[in-house]
């Protein structure tokens, strides 16, 4: 990174009574330093800290302050024609020290004034730098050593992000795409110098950014800064609704040497008219933004956002509607949703903003790709474009950014009506991964891991450089072998034809092993559950009178290794939580629908037995009253890992995992022949009657010592 070094005037001799031909013959020498990214970062952090306990501001005012210096520093080096005004003599700054006013503060208010009135879209005309004369003085002295239009972009880019990352997400509750994700759905992507490119929720800029990086270094880096140049960094294009964050966007492109004009001031919701009136004001690049990109890769805002529920702003999406489940897809109603997620918006507005042929790549928590209650969502992308790609990320991925969302990246392309018909008749396939290895820990500090040895050595490439622990890279090789048509399927990388998708588009849901099951179950002409039993769906009566004695069954009062009832609560019907719901008869069975272990070997699946007869069990179970099937064989399937591993297939869910009951009724069941399901319902049944035994002799041992040892 270049420094200035510049002489210090005589300490009695003020800058404002200084001779004209002083003033112009005071120029700074340029000389080139080496700095780290690591460098800059502790000098933003020094300047955080300095000001954060000398001026007593938020964590926020401080970061708000000090990028309004920055703005003040890039206008005095792109527009003061050599007669620069960003720095402070020793003697101002001992002014400063001692309390004194000094002349210094005017020359960086005017750089300020001048910045405002350029950026207007993100500086305020009534902004004023708030900092005192001292905390000025000490960011001055700072960054005046340091030219940041001539820094290297790498380390002036990392540096400044890190610096925005630890202040924006800590006082905002934000979070930020992670540097490994944002650059992978550029290469795969693979944006060209003629994409007109957006991201119409761009936060920070960090996919601006990456793809201004990826096109230099492909395409561009053997070209000057000619015409073709100057028209791509004009189609990157970005829109942020927060001010604040806006500002920090336009900060980063200026600190490329870019303009700041991509990064409209905006929200991405407006109606159009609205959105190309603001783009014409500010001199956006494209002020008709509708069906006008050929690519567009972004992370919207989704998880404590809240509901959108104007619904004058709601009426212009479809999404925004009511929707209702029919025999052959969804029907959007006249009628709108009290509220819409604001994501599910952007989603649907980011298909309007592409031109035809446009891809988006979109980052989106996993429930919109597998809850039954988004289908509608999915019908809507499947009605608009082609899919291209599902790749799931690891559950930590956000969470060094701030939360445990879990999310995964969708890929579609928009095509008009005639063209996704002829694609949808070719029966085109989709791509399905699973990233296992995202190269840093999911964890507050995400400390990078790498790889290593047999023998716990750390590997190094050719150039002596550790190598990250990741398969991001192993996926965007795979996607680029599907595209050519020469894909080669593994475990967690798999290709799925459009007719084989159903109303689901998680990549776990379609992994091999869960297809190869399903094919085989079918080969063996095995049957939906629903058609051997009936699922209770009524209500107990016994909770409709408060003053009711009830036994109530819980998740954990079962024994999920022998398929048993072990336990009960007593309680009266008004004592019974909201989810005490199904009556259980001796003879049917339970099974778990709800929580973490739905599916693994500790599932909650068991028969009930006398003991048990008349109790009311929680909603979190399904109860089965078999039909044509002897209850210890379907006991004995309800055990397997057969049943285990479709219901594990069939969750939905982050936080709470849970199986619908629509997925429920379609596990199948495999009927095996005649004598061999009464073998196997035999051996069940002997099984429950040596329990049965055991425990009775046990009781009996039991008695024994309170007979001897507390009767009086």
């Amino acid at each position: 990174m270049k420094r200035r070094v510049f002489p210090t005037p005589n300490s009695n001799l003020e800058f404002s009574f200084m001779p004209d031909i002083m003033k112009n013959s005071y120029r700074r020498d340029i000389l080139e330093k080496h700095i780290d990214d690591s460098d800059l970062f502790r000098i933003f952090g020094t300047l955080h800290n300095y000001i954060y306990a000398n001026d007593g501001s938020s964590t926020q005012q401080v970061f708000e302050e000090i990028l309004k210096v920055i703005f003040a520093k890039l206008e005095d080096e792109a527009y003061s024609d050599g007669k620069y005004k960003f720095f402070i003599f020793d003697s101002e700054y001992e002014k400063a020290e001692a309390g004194e006013s000094c002349e210094f503060r005017r020359r960086i208010e005017e750089l300020f004034d001048r910045a405002k009135s350029r950026y207007s879209d993100v500086l305020e005309k009534n902004d004023r730098l708030k900092l005192s004369n001292m905390s000025l003085a000490f960011t001055v002295k700072h960054f005046q050593d340091y030219e940041f239009k001539g820094a290297e972009k790498d380390i002036k880019g990392a540096a400044f992000q890190k610096f925005v990352s630890n202040n924006l997400r800590r006082e905002r509750g934000q979070f930020f795409t992670p540097d490994p994700v944002v650059n992978f759905m550029v290469r795969i992507t693979k944006p060209s110098s003629k994409t007109k490119f957006l991201d119409p929720a761009c936060g920070t800029g960090g996919f601006l950014y990456s793809v201004i990086k990826y096109v230099c270094n492909n395409e561009l880096k053997n070209k000057k800064s000619d015409s073709s140049s100057r028209q791509f960094y004009s189609n990157i294009n970005g829109i942020e609704i927060n001010q604040s964050v806006a500002r920090v966007a336009k900060l980063r492109l200026l600190l490329e040497g870019l303009s700041s004009n991509g990064v409209l001031c905006v929200n991405s919701l407006s109606n159009w008219k609205e959105l190309s009136e603001i783009a014409r004001k500010n001199n956006f690049p494209n002020d008709d933004l509708k069906s006008k990109y050929d690519l567009i890769l972004t992370n919207p805002p989704f998880g404590s956002q809240g509901k959108i529920t104007d619904k004058s702003f709601l009426i212009r999406f479809d999404l925004a509607h009511r929707w209702t489940k029919v025999y052959n897809g969804w029907n959007k109603e006249q009628s709108l949703q009290n509220g819409q997620s604001p994501e599910i918006l952007f989603l649907e507005r980011c298909i309007d903003l592409l031109n035809n042929e446009g891809v988006l790549g979109i980052v989106l928590p996993n429930g919109m790709f597998e809850n039954p209650s988004f289908g509608y969502i999915r019908e809507h992308i499947r009605k608009r474009a082609k899919i291209l790609a599902v790749i799931a990320l690891p559950p930590g991925t956000f969470i060094p950014h701030g939360t445990g969302v879990k999310a995964s990246l969708l890929f579609i392309q928009r095509l008009n009506e005639k063209k996704l018909q002829m694609a949808i008749k070719n029966d085109y396939s989709i791509f399905f991964s699973i990233v296992s290895k995202i190269g840093y820990e999911g964890n507050k500090n995400g400390s990078v891991i790498y790889k290593r040895n047999p023998d716990g050595e750390i590997v190094k490439d050719g150039k002596g450089k550790p190598i990250i622990d990741e398969d991001l890279s192993e996926i965007e090789e795979n996607f680029e072998l599907f595209i050519k048509g020469r894909f080669i399927e593994n475990e967690n990388t798999f290709c799925i034809k459009n007719s084989d998708v159903e109303d689901r588009f998680d990549a776990n849901y379609y992994k091999p092993e869960y297809r190869f099951l399903k094919e085989k179950l079918l080969k063996a002409e095995a049957v939906r559950l629903i058609d051997v039993v009936d699922i209770v769906s009524q209500k107990s009566q016994q909770l409709r009178k408060g003053n009711n004695k009830i036994r109530y069954v819980e998740l954990s009062d079962v024994n999920s290794i022998y398929g048993e009832l072990i336990s009960y609560e007593e309680m009266y019907a008004y004592e019974a939580p909201s989810r005490a719901s199904y009556e259980l008869k001796e003879g049917y069975l339970i099974t778990a629908v709800a929580g973490n272990s739905t599916g693994t070997k500790s599932h909650a699946s068991a028969l009930v037995i006398k003991d048990f007869n008349g109790c009311i069990c929680t909603n979190g179970f399904r109860v089965l009253r078999p039909r044509n099937i002897n209850p210890f064989y379907l006991l004995s399937f309800l055990k397997s890992d057969c049943f285990l591993r479709q219901m594990y297939q069939k969750r939905t869910g982050a936080a709470i995992p849970a199986v619908s009951e629509d997925d429920l009724k379609n596990i199948l069941v495999p009927l095996l022949p005649t004598k061999e399901q009464e073998r196997i319902a035999k051996k069940i049944k002997d099984s429950f009657e040596l329990r049965l035994r055991s425990r009775n002799l046990i009781d009996g041992v039991s008695k024994i010592f309170d007979s001897e040892l507390l009767s009086t």
